[in-house]
């Protein structure tokens, strides 16, 4: 923490008429909106990591509105109607991120979906190979369409311990969200929009027709820095975009949701292309050029993956390398180059929570783990409550 100079409190910190806690697929695309709606505003973009610090650019890089599985355990908590607007929703949102960035600059390849049923599975597998015509009819409606997204296929892959079948979707596709988050800081600044990173808002006070935020003053070096620290800035409106840490603002039916992944080393004449599920989502993996990305194993442990804290644990990671040395690279060598991790925000309900919470102060989060899918209309539609 340091104290802001008259010139830092002047240039970025005064007259602020929208500022936007978070600046992941969220809060930029909501500081994006704002900005065609409000040319001349001024529209700070507050970010407590060097990089947007919660999923948007540590996910997987799924272009997809939901396997077939997932699918059907959603009609467990929704209706037939609501799964239809989910799978809608998340239709629009792919196709306005991949109009806003342009395909070749967030490296969009449609290679397809595969949903894969390992041989434990057997009653799961046997039910959704018999619900993909229900299924296929509740994507056509949502798209607005006839031609199936799902079909059924024999594993071309060679990958072992699983189903001999596997349900493919010809619509799903994959990106590079380094390169989408790129595009997306790019264009802001562009349109004039400010971002400050490694700023930490730990809170805010809306009273009076005046938004105070309050910096994180955690790593104050004395008492007198915390007496004389002059880091509170007041808006005009207030925008909340951090998805997976929204608890410390919010008290609404969300919670973090760590997710774990992986990254090979260049493999030689990779065959795998596409992107993979497997046991109903909570594993899923895809090529990157010649290399496999492979994430997942929450389930194994969900109370302690329920965090927002960064990390890795022994029994995730033992076991991702497991299943790609017994099922998607088997008798292949390889070696992990990158591990990593990322905070989701998930709840009971896969919709998204878009509301104002406070007089002008709005809230976009709970994506569910569907963040590249939604996370552009979402910040639309948050900036839309302006």
């Amino acid at each position: 923490m340091h104290n802001l100079s008259f010139w830092e409190q002047q240039t970025w910190c005064n007259d602020i008429d929208f500022a936007i806690i978070g600046s992941g697929i969220v809060g930029l695309s909501c500081a994006l909106q704002l900005r065609e709606r409000f040319p001349q505003a001024k529209i700070m973009v507050f970010e407590r990591g060097i990089l947007p610090s919660g999923a948007s650019t540590k996910n997987a890089g799924f272009a997809c509105f939901g396997s077939v599985s997932e699918i059907l355990d959603d009609l467990n908590t929704h209706s037939e109607e609501e799964v239809i607007q989910l799978i809608r929703s998340r239709r629009k949102g792919l196709e306005l991120l991949r109009k806003q960035l342009g395909d070749t600059n967030i490296d969009y390849k449609q290679f397809g979906g595969y949903e894969l049923f390992s041989l434990k599975d057997a009653r799961l597998y046997e039910k959704c190979t018999s619900q993909v015509p229900y299924v296929n009819k509740l994507v056509n409606e949502a798209f607005f369409a006839k031609n199936d997204a799902f079909s059924i296929k024999n594993d071309s892959f060679s990958f072992k311990n699983i189903q001999k079948q596997v349900i493919f979707n010809q619509f799903e596709g994959q990106i590079d969200t380094g390169k989408m988050m790129q595009g997306l800081i790019k264009k802001a600044s562009e349109k004039g929009i400010f971002i400050l990173n490694g700023v930490e808002i730990a809170s805010f006070l809306a009273k009076n027709d005046k938004i105070s935020l309050f910096f994180d003053k955690s790593n104050a070096t004395s008492e007198i820095d915390n007496t004389y620290s002059n880091e509170e800035v007041s808006v005009k409106k207030l925008f909340i975009a951090t998805n997976g840490f929204a608890k410390q603002f919010l008290e609404e039916d969300i919670q973090p949701a760590r997710a774990q992944v992986v990254v090979t080393k260049p493999i030689p004449n990779l065959k795998i292309k596409g992107t993979f599920h497997l046991e109903k989502g909570y594993y899923y993996f895809r090529n990157i050029n010649n290399r496999i990305l492979f994430g997942g194993g929450r389930n194994l442990d969900f109370e302690t993956e329920n965090t927002s804290n960064f990390g890795l644990t022994k029994v995730i990671q033992d076991q991702l390398e497991t299943i790609l040395k017994t099922t998607i690279l088997p008798e292949i060598p390889f070696e992990i180059d990158t591990r990593w991790s990322g905070i989701m925000g998930v709840g009971s309900q896969k919709k998204a929570i878009v509301k104002t919470i406070a007089p002008n102060v709005h809230c976009g989060v709970r994506l569910g783990g569907m963040g590249i899918a939604i996370g552009s209309t979402i910040g639309k539609e948050l900036a839309n409550k302006a």
